[in-house]
């Protein structure tokens, strides 16, 4: 047997390649922020019989069934059981998106908290971008060569607001799908501030999938995005928990997808059944883990911070 230098010279690691440094740091911080706060971490399937339905999300076909495009229902359903706080980090998966921002495979936390509406989770996320930041290190995120200091005042904007001011109109008062998705892209998006973080709230009922509306205006939806330097980072909700209301925007969103030719899903009866047995009030959460990790790192795309470039997937 190999002794002395030359055998723990061969026995030690080689250089960690910084892609799988810093993903290292992000995840534990990431994970010691909620198990800090009493969160479980959960494990939900990934292989599904059938998909999250939505109007505008299309599943990766996998051996007779689908790949999750979130693991939302699941986690419902362990909220509908007695779980209060649970999170999870794992693999999402959505036919059709490619680019700097998107992968047909990435990574996503998501997390749910009883007791809780979508504006408690807003300080949590504050909370938790804060806590990523000081554990990874660096003065704030990063994009385009701009630090975002996510510890100063973020700016609030409703969706009525920001569409009134860069769009000229109202989505709240009279909604049009096509104009809002391509407004937002090329009148609200680029007219955001890029200097600190941007939540864009209270979203018109109809793009606000799975959220509850709120009291005394079924117009607005308790929902929320987080845009940080221009780029969508997390997507929340006051979780709608009627399960009645949720089968009818099932029947809606299943009803656009087969008008556009697109497969139309059927709905989770496991799902729905557990909201119709009763689940508590919760606000819950989805942050884009690559996304995150392109902010640390002030990266252009996101195979500049994952260890397989688009190519080589």
């Amino acid at each position: 047997m190999p002794t002395g230098s030359a055998s723990a010279e061969a026995q030690s690691p080689g250089p960690v390649p910084s892609v799988i440094q810093h993903r290292h740091l992000l995840l534990q911080a990431l994970r010691g922020h909620f198990l800090d706060r009493d969160y479980h971490e959960v494990e939900t399937p990934v292989h599904l019989e059938t998909p999250a339905l939505e109007a505008h999300i299309d599943a990766v076909s996998a051996q007779g069934g689908y790949l999750r495009t979130s693991p939302e229902f699941h986690m419902k359903r362990l909220v509908a059981a007695g779980c209060e706080r649970i999170f999870q980090i794992g693999p999402c998966f959505r036919a059709g998106e490619r680019g700097a921002l998107h992968r047909p495979e990435f990574t996503m936390l998501e997390w749910y908290r009883v007791g809780a509406d979508y504006l408690d989770i807003l300080s949590e996320t504050r909370e938790l971008l804060q806590a990523v930041v000081r554990a990874v290190g660096g003065a704030g995120l990063r994009a385009g060569g701009v630090v975002i200091d996510v510890a100063q005042d973020w700016q609030q904007l409703t969706v009525r607001d920001a569409y009134t001011a860069y769009a000229g109109w109202d989505p709240v008062a009279a909604f049009d799908a096509d104009r809002f998705d391509l407004d937002m892209v090329n009148c609200v998006e680029p007219s955001m501030c890029r200097e600190r973080p941007v939540v864009l709230i209270d979203y018109p009922a109809p793009v606000a999938a799975l959220a509850r509306c709120k009291a005394g205006d079924p117009a607005v939806a308790e929902r929320w995005e987080l845009f940080v330097g221009g780029i969508e980072l997390v997507n929340a909700y006051s979780e709608l928990t009627d399960a009645a209301e949720q089968r009818r925007r099932f029947a809606q969103w299943s009803a656009i997808r087969a008008a556009d030719g697109r497969p139309a899903y059927a709905p989770d009866e496991a799902f729905l059944r557990a909201l119709g047995r009763g689940m508590p009030a919760c606000g819950g959460a989805a942050l884009g883990v690559d996304r995150l990790l392109m902010l640390l790192a002030n990266a252009a795309s996101l195979d500049d911070v994952l260890p397989f470039r688009s190519e080589e997937v």
